[in-house]
């Protein structure tokens, strides 16, 4: 992986922030939201720990199921808005003002598609997570009709279907993040397989996509939600340290003698080398 496909990620700017918040709340957005929300209910419910950190708003409440006692929400300023009260304000999220290997769980909802660069935030999540502690991050998949539309209208200067500021992520690329770091991939889910309508009356329509596309068409869902867990190598035992014992030292031996002769302790006897 070269530093130019690291680094491609959208500068986000206030402006990108208020399109991706307008959008949430149009019908497409508040789909994503619904399936999404959802999914992070049943993905977090049985996961344990103490501390759990959700970065970025995108709308849901990653932890609201979440047992652990405690739960973090953090976001940017530029990402404040009416009716959002964050825990924690982080101005950026490659650099987490966060002890290392502190937290158990970390979720990210659309935050790697919003990122400057968004392989030293993944990097920042391993850093501060211990060993065997979880990520979960959702993303929009671009081997999708969402991805396919987002491409298609970035290519003749339309309006987008998602905010521009958005980079598309596929799942492979994430992926080999994961190995190139700690983590090892745990369970993942597509989702979403209706057409990218801006209408409430054609998302409703094309309601029948969703369990033939979960059925035929798995890998094509607009949205992506996977985790992966934290994996530290330890050091390997190869076995016990054999010890040679020292040879023993011949000890003198004692000489039965007669009543009345006194007894010498033996002695070993040596061989003249001029007679050999």
């Amino acid at each position: 992986m070269n530093d130019e496909e690291v680094h491609s990620g959208p500068v986000a700017t206030s402006a990108g922030v208020s399109a991706w918040r307008n959008w949430l709340a149009s019908p497409p957005g508040r789909y994503v939201l619904a399936w999404q929300q959802a999914h992070f209910d049943a993905a977090v419910s049985d996961l344990f720990g103490f501390h759990a950190l959700q970065l970025g708003e995108a709308g849901v409440d990653a932890l609201r199921d979440n047992r652990m006692p405690h739960r973090v929400r953090a976001c940017r300023p530029a990402d404040l808005a009416e009716g959002v009260t964050p825990d924690l304000l982080i101005e950026h999220f490659e650099e987490l003002p966060i002890a290392t290997e502190s937290l158990d769980l970390v979720v990210l909802p659309h935050v790697l598609e919003f990122a400057a660069d968004p392989h030293q935030v993944l990097r920042e999540v391993d850093r501060v997570l211990r060993p065997e502690g979880r990520v979960i991050v959702s993303g929009f998949n671009p081997v999708s009709l969402w991805g396919m539309r987002q491409w298609w209208t970035r290519a003749i200067a339309a309006d987008a279907f998602v905010p521009r500021d958005g980079q598309f992520i596929a799942l492979p690329r994430l992926r080999d993040w994961f190995k190139l770091l700690s983590f090892e991939f745990d369970r993942g889910r597509y989702g979403c397989y209706r057409p990218p309508c801006r209408t409430q009356k054609w998302l409703d329509r094309t309601r029948f996509m969703e369990d033939a596309g979960d059925r035929w068409w798995p890998i094509c869902g607009a949205l992506y939600c996977v985790s992966a867990i934290k994996r530290v190598r330890a050091m390997r035992l190869v076995g016990p340290v054999r010890r040679t014992p020292l040879a023993k030292r011949a000890a003198p031996v004692a000489i039965a003698a007669s009543r009345g002769v006194a007894r010498l302790p033996a002695r070993r006897e040596t061989i003249d080398q001029r007679y050999m």
